[in-house]
């Protein structure tokens, strides 16, 4: 068990509530961020949490908007206790050829994708600097890695995210405190089942353990990167893709 503290941004998501839940069985008190707009279905989880004897404290707000950033992570350290560790897993798509592509298409990712890196990072980083222990671990993708058609925003946005977490990494290093990118690969979500049935096929073939991840996999290497003894590990970008994509 620990006494630390947990934030995941986008933590109510298909893969954000594995997060929640490999982080409160390793002992965390865990804080799960939603967009203000799910609020009502995000607590229709949290109570569904708490029949299984998971606790887990919701916090709303936009990590797409630095104010309400500041705001959210304000309150979530108020009610549960300083942020210890942060996962930035909150993130969208608005896929379109980048001809087709609207201004706003664009810049809703990269607030949203990118952006809320920086807007919740900023302002637990110091308090992780202070107490000689931190762990940040955002939520790339292997499109991030290697492109992908129809998505030079999010691509843009995920490839940025490894940016930010070498050059954070460097800055706190010396504090206790590790930055590490998680890139993960196609994994079965909501999200995966909107593609036809056809192209899903098609992208696992191309799979070469041929089938797609699953959430817990990807909480896993979350939880791994987390722990205290991961401390000589900073700065990385860890692939979870089943071979996909080899760097």
């Amino acid at each position: 068990m620990t006494d630390k503290t947990a934030l995941v941004t986008g933590g109510t998501g298909a893969i954000g509530q594995e997060m929640c839940r490999a982080l409160h069985e390793a002992g965390y008190r865990v804080v799960a961020n939603c967009y203000p707009g799910d609020e009502e279905n995000a607590r229709s989880w949290i109570a569904d949490c708490e029949k299984d004897g998971i606790k887990i404290h919701l916090e709303a707000f936009d990590v797409a908007d630095y104010e309400s950033a500041q705001q959210g992570v304000q309150r979530a350290e108020e009610a549960v206790g300083p942020i210890d560790v942060l996962v930035n897993a909150a993130g969208i798509t608005r896929d379109a050829p980048l001809v087709k592509m609207e201004p706003d298409s664009w810049s809703s990712v990269l607030r949203t994708n990118l952006d809320s890196a920086y807007n919740v990072t900023r302002p637990v980083v110091a308090g992780m600097v202070q107490r000689g222990f931190g762990r940040v671990v955002n939520i790339s993708s292997v499109n991030g890695q290697q492109g992908q058609f129809g998505q030079a925003n999010y691509s843009a946005a995920k490839a940025g995210v490894h940016g930010f977490t070498m050059a954070v990494a460097r800055e706190v290093a010396r504090k206790g405190v590790t930055v590490n990118t998680i890139s993960p690969g196609y994994i079965e979500s909501p999200l995966i089942m909107q593609v036809p049935e056809n192209i899903r096929d098609n992208i696992r073939e191309q799979i070469p353990v041929g089938r797609f991840g699953k959430p817990a996999e990807i909480a896993r290497a979350v939880k791994f990167l987390c722990e205290e003894h991961s401390g000589f590990i900073t700065g990385a970008d860890l692939s979870v893709n089943g071979g996909y994509y080899m760097s």
